[in-house]
C-alpha cells in the first residue's frame, strides 16, 4: 500500500510502498476513500521540517534544554547522534479520513465489514488503515457526500471547544480566525441556536457561513461593534480558531468577552495573559484537547475501553458522532468549504498548496481521493534496488560470512535510533527482511534502513532460508512467543530484554533452545561495554568477593505507558533491572544464586518502578541494584561502584571510570558507550563459528530468580 510521510529534516513530503496493517484486537482494518489535508496542522508540520537546525532549535525551546540536560550526562557526541537520530524519522501524515470497513478485531461490535466509517487520530493519508474502535463511527446512510465525513476530526476539535465553553443556545458567540476550523465551529453554532461574530484579519466570509456579523480583528473599533452587536455588553463566549504567531487572538478576545464570559482556545496561538481584564471582568479561559476527552488515552484509543455515558457525555468518539449527526439531519452542510479534490497520487500538489501556493490559488477545504489499487493488500513489498544488489552479492555472503541476513520482527523506537543505525555502521549485517504489523513502523524503518524486503506477516521471516539471525523488538508480551517459535525454525535469534515476562514462558523458551540448532542472544548489551571489560580485567573475583552497588536513576514515566502495564511490559523492573543484575552478574562471574527485592512504599509513585534488588553469588560476593523513579534528570541515569581488595571502582553513566587505589586513575570518554556494539560483534562471531554462546545461561538463570523474587 502507499501511504505518505514527511521527512522531518529538510520538510519533504514522500508517499512510500508498505505492507498494508493486519488487523489486532479493538482495531478496524480501513481502506481510506477519502482524508483531509488539514490547511492549519500540517503545513505547520511540513514548515517545521523545512526549517534548519538553528531556526528549529529556536521554535522549540524546550527540547534544546533536554538536549543540553543530556549532554551534561551522556556525552556531547552521544547526545548529538541521538537528536539527529530522530530528525531521520519520518512522519506520518493525516489524521482524519472517511473509508469502508474490511476487517474487525475481536472487541469491535459497533461497526462490521462492509460499512463505511469516519476515522480521527489514526486515520493517516494512507490507502490502507488500522484505528481504534473508539475512534470510528459509522457514517449514516443520510450524509450524501462522504467527503463531508472525512472532517470528522476537525467537527471534532470544533465541538470540543463548543463544549469546554459550555455554549447555551442563544448566546452571542464570537470565533476569531475563519479559517476551514473557524467556518465549521460557526455553523455547528449556528446550528445549535447561537448568533455568531467572525473574527479575522481579512475578510473570509462565506455566503453559507451565517455570521451575525464580521469585524476585521485589526479594526481598532472592533470591541466597541461588539459590544454594539450585543446590547452594550459583549459576547458571551469566544473561541480562538486561529493560528498565530501573535498574542493578537487572546487581546483580542479579552477585551469582546462580557462581564463572568468564557474565552476557548481551539486554535494555536501565543497566550500570554493580562492578568487585569481577566480579573475586572473575572473571565474563564479554557483550552480544548483537541476531539475530546480520550484523546492521548492508550486506554481509550488503543485499548477500547470507553468512558461511560453517565460520565462523559461527549468523548472523543461521540464528539465525531455528533458532528455526522448534525450532517445526516442537514443542520450543518460543508461540502462548499471543500474547494479542492485531488487523486492520491497527486498529494504533492496539495502541500506545496497549501505551503508555496505557487498558482496563488484560493483554498479552504482540500481533500484527498483514493484510487483503487489491489496491490495494497500485498502482504510483502520488495525493495527492487536491494533485491537487485542482494542478488549479485548473495553468493559472496554465503561463501565468506562477511555478513549475517538480518530478518527484524518489529520496528520500534529502540530499533530505529539504536539497533539498526549499530548493526548498518558495524557491516556485519545486512538488513534481509522487516516483518511488522502496521504500515507505519515498517515504513519509518524501511525508509533509513532500507531492508530487501518488507512483510506483516513475521512467518515469512521464519521460512525464510537465507535470513541467519531473527531479531525481536516487539512489546515484551509477545517475545516468547516469537523466540520459541524462531528456534523451532532453526533459526538464530536475538531478542531485546527482557527474555520473555513469567516463568511458564521462561520454560518454554529454555526447552525451545535445548531442541533447537539455533542459538539465542538476549538484549543485555551492558556487559559489553568497554568500561565494564575494563573492571572485569582488574577484579580477582575468582580469590577475593567483590561488592558491587548498582545506582540506576531510570527517570519518571507515566503510569499510562505500556511498558509500566504488567500484561504488556511486564512493569520496569522485569523491562530494565535485568540489564544491571546481569552486569553484576558478568563481573562477578560465579553463579548467581539468590535475588531479593523491596519496594518503596510512595503513594506519589503507585508504580513498582523503585526498588532495591539484592544479589547474592556463588563466589561470596554480595550486590545491590537501587532502581527509581524518583530522581532528577539532571544527575547521572547510571552509576556502578565496585569495591575489591583494596580499589574502588566507579563507572559513571559509560561515559567516565575512575579507580581509586594507591593511586587515583580517571578516564573519560566524549560518546557514550553502553556494549551495543560489541554485544553485536559479539552475536555474529557466535553464529559465524567463531566463539561459544557463554552467556544466555547467565541471562536464563537471571530472569528465573528475577521472576521467584517478583512473586
Amino acid at each position: 500500500m502507499k501511504q505518505l510521510f514527511l521527512s522531518v529534516s529538510d520538510g519533504s513530503v514522500n508517499v512510500v510502498e508498505t505492507p498494508a496493517p493486519t488487523v489486532k484486537e479493538n482495531t478496524v482494518i480501513m481502506e481510506t476513500l477519502y482524508s483531509v489535508v488539514s490547511a492549519g496542522t500540517e503545513r505547520s508540520l511540513t514548515s517545521f521540517g523545512g526549517k534548519n537546525l538553528i531556526q528549529k532549535a529556536m521554535e522549540r525551546p524546550d527540547q534544546v534544554k533536554k538536549v543540553t540536560e543530556k549532554m551534561s550526562t551522556d556525552g556531547i557526541l552521544t547526545t548529538v547522534e541521538a537528536a539527529f537520530g530522530r530528525l531521520k524519522d519520518p512522519m506520518p501524515m493525516g489524521y482524519t479520513a472517511v473509508g469502508r470497513v474490511v476487517e474487525t478485531g475481536r472487541g469491535v461490535t459497533e461497526v462490521k465489514a462492509g460499512d463505511i466509517v469516519a476515522a480521527v487520530g489514526q486515520a493517516y493519508h494512507s490507502e490502507v488503515n488500522r484505528v481504534g474502535k473508539n475512534l470510528v463511527v459509522k457514517v449514516p446512510d443520510e450524509v450524501e457526500d462522504l467527503r463531508q465525513a472525512a472532517f470528522s476530526a476537525l467537527g471534532g476539535i470544533a465541538l470540543e471547544g463548543i463544549h469546554q465553553a459550555e455554549v447555551i443556545p442563544g448566546e452571542t458567540v464570537a470565533v476569531v480566525g475563519l479559517g476551514l476550523l473557524g467556518h465549521i465551529t460557526a455553523r455547528i453554532l449556528d446550528a445549535y441556536g447561537c448568533d455568531v461574530i467572525g473574527f479575522d484579519v481579512a475578510d473570509k466570509t462565506l455566503p453559507h457561513t451565517r455570521l451575525k456579523a464580521f469585524i476585521n480583528s485589526t479594526d481598532d473599533h472592533g470591541a466597541e461593534l461588539a459590544r454594539s452587536l450585543t446590547h452594550g455588553r459583549g459576547v458571551d463566549k469566544v473561541i480562538i480558531t486561529a493560528a498565530a504567531d501573535s498574542n493578537a487572538p487572546i487581546d483580542l478576545a479579552e477585551e469582546i468577552t462580557r462581564d463572568r464570559g468564557t474565552i476557548c482556545m481551539i486554535g494555536v496561538t501565543r497566550m500570554e495573559l493580562d492578568r487585569r481584564p481577566f480579573y475586572q471582568k473575572e473571565l474563564s479561559f479554557k483550552i480544548a484537547r483537541s476531539y475530546g476527552p480520550g484523546r492521548y488515552d492508550s486506554s481509550y484509543e488503543e485499548d477500547g475501553v470507553d468512558y461511560p455515558i453517565g460520565y462523559v457525555r461527549f468523548t472523543e468518539g461521540r464528539n465525531v458522532e455528533e458532528f455526522l449527526r448534525l450532517l445526516a439531519t442537514k443542520r450543518l452542510n460543508i461540502t462548499d468549504l471543500i474547494t479542492h479534490t485531488l487523486p492520491f497520487s497527486n498529494a504533492a500538489e496539495a502541500y506545496e498548496m497549501i505551503t508555496k501556493n505557487p498558482r496563488h490559488e484560493t483554498y479552504i477545504g482540500v481533500v484527498l481521493k483514493y484510487e483503487e489499487n489491489e496491490a495494497k493488500w500485498d502482504s510483502v513489498v520488495k525493495n527492487a534496488e536491494a533485491v537487485l544488489e542482494g542478488k549479485k552479492a548473495a553468493n559472496k555472503r554465503t561463501a565468506d560470512k562477511r555478513q549475517l541476513n538480518l530478518g527484524l520482527i518489529g520496528a520500534g523506537l529502540f530499533a530505529r535510533t539504536t539497533m539498526l543505525p549499530v548493526m548498518q555502521a558495524s557491516s556485519l549485517y545486512h538488513f534481509k527482511g522487516l516483518a511488522t504489523t502496521g504500515g507505519i513502523a515498517s515504513a519509518q524503518a524501511n525508509e533509513v534502513f532500507p531492508f530487501d524486503y518488507t512483510t506483516n506477516d513475521y512467518r515469512r521471516l521464519l521460512e525464510d532460508e537465507d535470513v541467519d539471525l531473527i531479531a525481536i523488538s516487539t512489546q515484551h508480551n509477545s517475545h516468547a512467543k516469537f523466540i520459541v517459535e524462531a528456534l523451532a525454525a532453526g533459526k538464530n535469534v536475538y531478542v531485546e530484554k527482557p527474555l520473555c515476562l513469567t516463568l511458564d514462558e521462561l520454560k518454554r523458551i529454555e526447552d525451545a533452545y535445548k531442541n533447537s540448532t539455533g542459538e539465542l542472544f538476549c538484549g543485555l548489551n551492558r556487559r559489553h561495554a568497554p568500561l565494564i571489560k575494563e573492571i572485569k580485567k582488574e577484579l580477582q573475583t575468582d580469590k577475593i568477593p567483590a561488592v558491587y552497588d548498582y545506582i540506576a536513576n531510570a527517570g519518571y514515566i507515566p503510569p499510562e505507558h505500556w511498558t509500566q502495564e504488567e500484561g504488556k511490559g511486564g512493569g520496569r523492573i522485569i523491562g530494565e533491572a535485568v540489564h544491571f543484575i546481569d552486569t553484576i552478574q558478568s563481573l562477578d562471574g560465579s553463579e548467581l544464586v539468590e535475588v531479593n527485592l523491596s519496594f518503596a512504599a510512595n503513594p506519589a509513585y503507585p508504580k513498582k518502578d523503585n526498588a532495591i534488588i539484592t544479589l547474592r553469588f556463588a563466589s561470596g560476593a554480595v550486590g545491590t541494584v537501587l532502581y527509581t523513579s524518583m530522581g532528577s534528570k539532571k544527575y547521572p541515569k547510571e552509576q556502578l561502584r565496585v569495591f575489591s581488595n583494596g580499589s574502588v571502582y566507579v563507572m559513571d553513566n559509560y561515559v567516565g571510570l575512575v579507580k581509586y587505589g594507591s593511586s587515583r586513575k580517571k578516564e573519560t570518554k566524549l560518546k557514550q558507550d553502553k556494549g551495543i556494539g560489541d554485544e553485536y560483534r559479539y552475536i555474529f562471531d557466535v553464529v559465524s563459528g567463531k566463539r561459544k554462546n557463554q552467556v544466555i545461561k547467565d541471562a536464563f538463570i537471571g530472569h528465573r530468580l528475577l521472576f521467584e523474587a517478583m512473586k
